[in-house]
């Protein structure tokens, strides 16, 4: 696993040591796995990856972000999965400012953003190209109005439906590019005909997507909590889009709260999701001598990236190519007040 085989790497590369010892890998939230260096195994992670490496007797704790530079220099085709049923009445005008502020956001050129509703009737049979670059926000209006209006509030089989059963959407999607599905919805995902609702059910959603393109990404605009949002009322259990949500955190996507009086930033958010990325925020303040990246599993030449202590992020002066697992090695520097707070706010930022 190149995980593991960096980690020794940076161990060995900075801090001098040998090869004996044991150290504990800390994954993802109740996940930790012992290992020694060096040492050959299959460790299942997600992208972006934060590993800590406790180092026993240096009084240092190495810390190693990663990420995966997206595929998407083919240009990124984008879905949006809308619920249409009547209580989304209300939110008509906000889901079309959406769409027009991530038309805004994209790049000039190399996009194509269809529309559908979470009835998988309406995405099995829509014959409507989708938006492109130049298009205005009547078109998107237009686009909206005529994406009908199923009954079902079912953005897995919808998702399904639309890629893998519409022949019409068969003559604009490509293959090759990146693909970003937006589902907005005030239900629970409610999908049973593609995929159970059942835990398995969504463990099988996330299978299947993760396979549709070599780079996908995700954003949920859902009832994000029962009390912890900005609706104007508590809301029922059967509102809250966790289903959603929990596919959405598998890809390390973006949730917006349906309820949020600007879907702005996190529709931009989910947009920079599918832009190479040409900096990294760091979780922690490093001590700056510290600082290795590995372009999969390579060191980098210092010459191609600087740190920008300021804002404390890695910057590309060469940027990594398409698909490249880039990880950024450091020694956690715990005198620049750094907490866990504070690395949950690098989170968002980075992903």
């Amino acid at each position: 696993m190149k995980r593991l085989v960096v980690v020794a790497t940076f161990l060995m590369a900075f801090l001098g040591f040998g090869c004996e010892g044991d150290y504990t890998l800390y994954g993802g939230p109740g996940e930790v796995v012992y290992v020694e260096v060096p040492v050959e195994v299959e460790v299942p992670v997600k992208v972006p990856v934060e590993v800590l490496v406790e180092v026993p007797g240096e009084g240092g704790d190495v810390w190693i972000d990663s990420f995966e530079q997206p595929f998407t220099m083919n240009g990124i085709d984008i879905v949006w999965l809308i619920d249409k049923s009547g209580s989304m009445n209300q939110h008509s005008q906000a889901v079309v400012d959406g769409i027009e502020q991530m038309m805004l956001s994209l790049p000039p050129a190399g996009w194509r953003l269809g529309i559908t509703t979470s009835s998988w009737t309406d995405a099995n049979s829509t014959q409507q190209f989708p938006l492109v670059p130049g298009d205005t926000v009547q078109d998107a209006w237009d686009a909206y109005n005529n994406t009908g209006n199923g009954h079902y509030e079912a953005g897995f089989d919808a998702l399904y439906a639309y890629l893998a059963e519409n022949q019409y959407n068969q003559t604009w999607l490509r293959p090759d590019a990146g693909l970003l599905v937006v589902f907005v919805s005030d239900e629970e995902e409610q999908s049973s005909r593609d995929f159970t609702p059942t835990l398995a059910g969504l463990q099988d959603f996330i299978n299947w997507y993760g396979l549709q393109r070599p780079s996908v990404f995700m954003a949920s605009i859902v009832n994000v909590h029962m009390i912890l949002n900005e609706c104007d009322q508590p809301l029922s259990p059967y509102y809250v889009g966790n289903r959603y949500m929990d596919a959405t955190d598998a890809f390390g996507g973006v949730v917006v709260d349906i309820c949020s009086e600007d879907w702005a930033p996190g529709v931009q958010a989910a947009t920079s999701q599918t832009e190479p990325h040409e900096a990294w925020p760091l979780t922690y303040h490093p001590i700056e001598e510290t600082l290795i990246v590995f372009v999969d599993t390579v060191e980098m030449a210092e010459s191609d990236w600087v740190y920008n202590a300021t804002i404390n992020e890695v910057e590309f002066t060469v940027v990594p190519p398409e698909g490249a697992l880039v990880e950024i090695g450091y020694v956690i520097d715990y005198d620049a007040g750094d907490d866990d707070d504070s690395s949950d706010d690098d989170d968002s930022a980075g992903s």
